[in-house]
């Protein structure tokens, strides 16, 4: 398929979402846009990472980088940018196969595409993990460099 038609689908399921969790206005324009970006960011990996996994983490990083930075900007929590744009990401249909062939008992297909659906979930959730883990310790390690350098300034007007 096309990837302008692709992304260009990814964008609209996510707006589908976004109306369907109340976001108005630039929130609901800033977080389609993370749904076009995510989807348009893992197909620009296709020719230069080999693994689908790898693609998906790296994207989902990419999305939670935006996200972050959106949540600060806009005051807001980072889970009404963050959510949104993993949207396009989401499995299902290796999530789907995966059911079927367990409701056809096709257990060795089953066993297969079970472990290839948790290979992309478990890459979504470290994508998210890893830079919100970084952004915390970024941000502690800023809040504590300012604390040092707002005693020290404290300690040099009092004498």
């Amino acid at each position: 398929m096309n990837p302008f038609v692709q992304i260009l689908m990814g964008g609209l399921g996510t707006l589908g979402f976004n109306v369907l969790f109340h976001l108005r206005g630039r929130k609901l324009l800033l977080a389609t846009l993370g749904g076009v970006i995510s989807w348009a960011v893992f197909l620009a990996l296709e020719p230069l990472v080999p693994g689908e996994a790898m693609r998906y983490f790296l994207a989902t990083a990419v999305v939670t980088v935006y996200g972050e930075i959106l949540a600060r900007v806009k005051k807001t929590p980072t889970t009404t940018f963050l959510v949104p744009s993993v949207i396009p990401l989401i499995p299902g249909g290796a999530l789907y196969h995966t059911m079927n062939y367990a409701l056809n008992k096709q257990w060795s297909a089953f066993a297969h595409q079970a472990f290839y659906t948790l290979q992309l979930a478990l890459a979504l959730a470290v994508g998210i993990i890893a830079i919100t883990t970084l952004t915390r310790l970024i941000t502690a390690a800023r809040m504590k460099r300012k604390l040092r350098s707002s005693r020290h300034v404290y300690h040099h007007s009092i004498h």
